[in-house]
Order: structure tokens, then sequence, then C-alpha cells
């Protein structure tokens, strides 16, 4: 039978994508809130026996998880047989460990309610910290895909002589893998994180690529510091206007202006997370990996 496939709020355009990728039928679903704040659902069509696949990407995930749970389940209800879930931007990766006494192992705790309700999970580029791949905290099937192959081919092609900079030691085999596939050299930062909102860097001396365009690039960009800090000291070293580029567009508060104010010649990221910087389509990828969980 045709899966179905449905968007959650804000996952539209996504979606109607991912259903092209995977021929899928989109499924009508009513989203609304009551006056005191509660969520209403509604779906249309017929599920006995069909598998349904949910696209809600994660970013602010405190206000989307209930109307993800409510759909999941009412979606069984309806006589689904299988529940997935394609998650572009995947959250509560950050606390995998109690630092503190009485701190909240949130991923590991996310992570079980989410396997609760759905039968599996794709996500791209999850920020893996102190674990080696979702498997680890998720009961269920999950996939990861990874955006540096379509960084790599954007980058090629628009950026003229690029020079990769990633924002950390730890980032320095995904940024040689996507340098490598861009054919463009890249340094690292030395990086020291001071707060949530301060970093300190260090910018590797790059005056013999003075003639090259440098090119940040990062898995997540939050608040954006690093990449504001990196631009002023490259100002500072007489390169030339830097693009940023960023798997997911998070932009926590008013990082976006922020970044756009410090100088950025442009600034891109991937549609996992839908904002006016999306220009690298993630759809395909995900298509391809949602058929291998049908």
């Amino acid at each position: 039978m045709t899966p179905l496939i449905i968007a959650l709020p804000g996952n539209e355009v996504l979606a109607a994508r991912l259903a092209t990728a995977i021929g899928a039928q989109a499924a009508a679903a009513e989203f609304r809130r009551f006056p005191d704040g509660e969520s209403y659902l509604r779906l249309h069509g017929e599920f006995s026996r069909r598998s349904v696949v949910l696209v809600s990407t994660l970013d602010r995930p405190d206000d989307k998880f209930l109307p993800l749970a409510f759909t999941a389940a009412t979606a069984r209800e309806m006589g689904a047989s299988r529940v997935g879930l394609i998650a572009p931007y995947l959250a509560y990766m950050r606390q995998d460990r109690r630092f503190h006494s009485g701190e909240a192992i949130t991923s590991r705790i996310f992570a079980a309610e989410l396997s609760a309700i759905v039968d599996w999970l794709i996500a791209v580029d999850p920020h893996l910290h102190r674990i080696s791949s979702l498997s680890e905290i998720y009961r269920i099937p999950t996939k990861t895909v990874h955006a540096a192959p379509l960084l790599s081919a954007w980058i090629g092609r628009e950026v003229l002589l690029p020079l990769l900079i990633g924002p950390d030691q730890e980032s320095a085999q995904w940024v040689s893998e996507v340098a490598h596939d861009a054919g463009a050299p890249f340094v690292v930062l030395e990086k020291h994180r001071k707060s949530d909102t301060e970093v300190e860097i260090s910018v590797p001396d790059i005056a013999r690529w003075r003639d090259h365009t440098p090119v940040l690039i990062d898995d997540i960009v939050s608040t954006g510091r690093t990449m504001i800090e990196t631009l002023g000291q490259l100002r500072q070293a007489g390169m030339k206007p830097a693009v940023c580029v960023g798997v997911h567009a998070v932009f926590a508060g008013s990082a976006f202006d922020a970044l756009r104010a410090a100088g950025a010649a442009r600034i891109v990221t991937t549609n996992t997370i839908p904002h006016e910087t999306n220009a690298i389509d993630v759809a395909q990828i995900l298509g391809e990996a949602a058929l291998t969980l049908f």
C-alpha cells in the first residue's frame, strides 16, 4: 500500500518534497490550539494497514513533542501498521551525562519517550557527543543521514577558491571530508567555550590562503558566537568576507541578525529547519533513507 506522509506544523514544504521522493500520499491533518493552550488534532484519510511517515523537525522541541505524540497515537488508533518519524533536526542530544548531582540526562529521557511513540527514526547529522550512534539511546531502528556531500557540492559550485574553516578539533574529520569532496584546503579553529554564549577562539595562520574565500562550516548554528568571533579575526587578518555554511539553522534568539551584522558575505544552511538561509535541500537523502525502513 502507498505510505501516508503527515507534515507536522511548519514542515509542509519538506514533507511535500519527501512525498515525491518516496512516492507517498499526503494525509491531511488539522492542528490548532484551544483557548486554554491545549492542542486539537484531526487526521483525515484511510489509515488501515498503511505505513505512516511523520515529518517534524525538532528544534524548539518542547512545543512540538505533544502534537507529535498525539499524531502518532491517533494514526495507530486509525489502523496504521507502522508509524515512523523523519526528524531532520533531532533535539535533546546535548545533555548525555550527569555532570552535577540531580541533573536530568535529557538525551536518554527524550530518546525513551520518542522510542515509545514511533517505530523508527531518521535524522540528519544529530550532534553526537559521547555516544557513537543513536542506537545507544534509542530502542527503535534509527538511521542517520549525512549532509556533508551536499555541503561539498554547494561549496564547490558556489564559492570561488574556498578555504574551509571548521569550528574545533572535534570537527576536523568531518570538515576534512567536506573539504576533500569540494576540492578545497581546510583548517580548524582552537576553541574554548566559556559559557553557553561566550567562546574564545584562535585562528591558525592562514596567510598563504589570502586569495581564497573563507567558508566557516558547522553542523549547528545556534548562538553563532564561534562564527561571529571568527569573522572578526578573519577581517583583522585581511581575508575576504567569509561565507557561513551550517547544516542546522537553529539561530537562537538574535543570532541570525548578529551573524549578518558581523559581516558574513553569505549565510547558507540546509532545510532541516525552515529558515530564509535554506539553500541546500535534504529531501532526497531523507527519502532514500526512509525507503529502507518501510
